[in-house]
């Protein structure tokens, strides 16, 4: 394949497809297209599966679901003239594959098949798909570029050193790679040397926007030869950016770092057949092409994580019909995170807060309440419980009687809220937000039919510590007590009782949350975290919390996945197992 010295202008179509939405997706994927021609662009980049959304699931097993796909693409090839663009897709054929479709001339010029397919954490993809078997190389202008699919490009050899053998200069990556805090530096290191290791430019196309528990950063990029980024798409925004590449410098490094040349000639000698050509085409020139685009800053950590929530809440209730939400606002630290999420996500006229105080509750917390409501613009419904829970001891007490209180009574009051929320959702159409987070939901600290009664839980993947650590930074941000500072120096209290702590009932928070990240992200035993200097009562108890709590979040709402290993389809444990106890 001949080296070519023009620079390329390709365009990465970072779009927040709708799973099973076809013809919305296909419009987007259209518009994108027109775009990106507009622009100048010879080539246009969309995410893995942009056309039916990522991911499937269940879905794909449907023929009508897939064969609906493939009419749709037909009818988007028509979009394709004088520009190539990259469409991911499943299609059926002796199976079903997950697959880029390469558009141009107004059809479909060729098809590649992902090689790689992940079955670990919350991928499933081998329970739906066919995995491919060559690695493909297609030219476009002379410049050789190669295709794959997410997992193809995080396995360091074939089939991207395949490609890169076989003569391409551009390594294109069609992704749909879901979002945990910190992985958008560690995902762009990796490009960084694969770029290096194949002297090829990398261009990533990711998706955006929020599905169920999966949220998708974007962060979409390109990367030259000697690894310098070149441009790089924002964070959890949809975008269309366009690049120049220069494909003619990846020719000139490989004239002058000799690597390569060996591994062709073993490859030659093998007679192993090299990545399969999926044609050569043509679009008319672009004009002067300069190389790179505009790059993007990162996001620290705080941020990130805050637009994550953010964007995974906004697309649950957008795609899904929800006109608003609802929050119990007690005045404490979780519902606080969880109101300035939901105003963030959809505006201060969508969120409704309510408060219920009891006997328990503190004239500090009913004051904070009201204040977080006022700081916010969101409308507050009060409803005071002390009525229902003198019904309820009255109704209880001839069975109860004899017995003391206990935390039967505590759990009473979260049942009422609960009832209190789902009949404001029932009545209205609002969609609850429960607002425990994964440390009190590690170890079963929530009340079932009671705080985990709703829709959608937005903290449920966020530790305690950062819970604070979110809120001060959303502050900060402000540069105003959004959430007044009282809401953060107070100790952590359920106010089920009176003068009732957290830290009476779990260990102190920062030790809790050292263990659960050891047990629950990184699947460490109770010897392994011990040896890193926790108390053996603490780890014990937690440990043994944890796995008696599985039935209860079983049946927890989903909730927007920021860490290395969320509850749900992530983490899957039996509930009925004796291993341990």
């Amino acid at each position: 394949m001949a080296a070519q010295v023009e620079p390329l202008r390709i365009a990465l179509a970072q779009i927040d497809a709708t799973v099973g939405d076809i013809d919305g997706n296909a419009a987007a994927i259209a518009r994108s297209i027109g775009r990106a021609r507009d622009a100048g662009a010879q080539l246009a980049i969309f995410p893995e599966l942009a056309l039916s959304g990522y991911p499937p699931e269940d879905l794909l097993l449907k023929t009508s679901f897939v064969d609906t796909i493939g009419s749709a693409l037909e009818g988007l090839a028509a979009e394709a003239r004088e520009i190539v663009a990259l469409v991911g897709f499943p299609e059926r054929r002796d199976d079903v594959y997950n697959a880029a479709a390469v558009l141009a001339d107004g059809r479909v010029a060729a098809v590649y098949h992902k090689i790689f397919l992940p079955n670990y954490g919350v991928f499933d993809e081998q329970r739906y798909f066919q995995a491919g078997t060559e690695a493909a190389v297609f030219e476009l202008n002379g410049v050789g570029i190669g295709v794959t699919i997410c997992e193809d490009i995080w396995e360091p050899g074939p089939p991207a050193t395949t490609a890169a053998l076989s003569g391409a200069q551009l390594i294109v990556n069609l992704s749909a790679s879901p979002y945990h805090a910190g992985k958008p530096l560690e995902r762009e290191e990796m490009l960084v040397q694969r770029a290096r290791d194949n002297l090829a430019s990398v261009a990533f196309c990711n998706m955006v926007g929020g599905q169920d528990e999966l949220v998708f950063d974007g962060c979409s990029s390109v990367v030259d030869q000697d690894g310098r980024v070149l441009a790089r798409a924002p964070q959890f925004d949809e975008a269309l950016v366009v690049c120049g590449v220069d494909p003619g410098a990846a020719s000139a490094a490989r004239l002058r770092d000799a690597r390569h040349r060996a591994a062709v000639r073993r490859e030659r000698d093998s007679g192993a057949p090299g990545a399969r050509s999926l044609g050569s085409l043509s679009v008319p020139p672009a004009g002067p092409i300069e190389v790179g685009g505009p790059v993007a800053e990162p996001m620290g950590e705080d941020e990130e994580v805050y637009a994550a929530l953010v964007t995974g809440l906004r697309d649950y209730v957008q795609k899904n019909g929800f006109e608003r939400v609802v929050v119990a606002l007690s005045g404490g630290i979780d519902s606080a995170l969880c109101a300035l999420v939901a105003v963030d996500a959809l505006g201060p006229g969508r969120v409704s807060c309510v408060t219920m105080p009891s006997p328990y509750s503190s004239e500090a917390t009913r004051a904070d309440a009201r204040a977080i409501a006022e700081n916010l613009g969101t409308d507050l419904i009060e409803l005071p419980i002390d009525g229902l829970m003198k019904v309820y001891d009255g109704l209880l007490r001839p069975v109860f009687d004899g017995r003391e209180p206990d935390i039967t009574e505590e759990n009473l009051q979260a049942r009422m809220r609960g009832n209190i929320v789902m009949a404001l959702s029932n009545k209205f159409g609002w969609l609850v937000l429960t607002t425990g987070n994964k440390s009190e939901m590690s170890v079963g600290y929530a009340t079932l039919y009671g705080d985990m009664a709703g829709g959608f839980a937005v903290l449920k993947d966020v530790l305690k510590g950062r819970v604070y650590r979110l809120v001060r930074w959303r502050n900060e941000s402000e540069q105003r007590e959004l959430v007044p500072a009282s809401v953060l120096d107070r100790p952590p209290s359920a106010e089920l009782r009176y003068e009732q702590r957290d830290d009476q009932s779990l260990p102190p928070y920062d030790v809790l949350d050292g263990i659960l990240t050891m047990y629950v992200e990184e699947d460490l035993d109770a010897e392994q975290i011990v040896r890193d200097g926790y108390e053996r009562e603490d780890v014990e108890r937690v440990i043994r919390l944890v796995d008696l709590a599985e039935y209860k979040r079983r049946q927890a709402p989903p909730g927007v996945k920021i860490s290395t290993r969320a509850f749900g389809r992530d983490r899957r444990l039996p509930i009925t197992n004796r291993f341990g106890r």
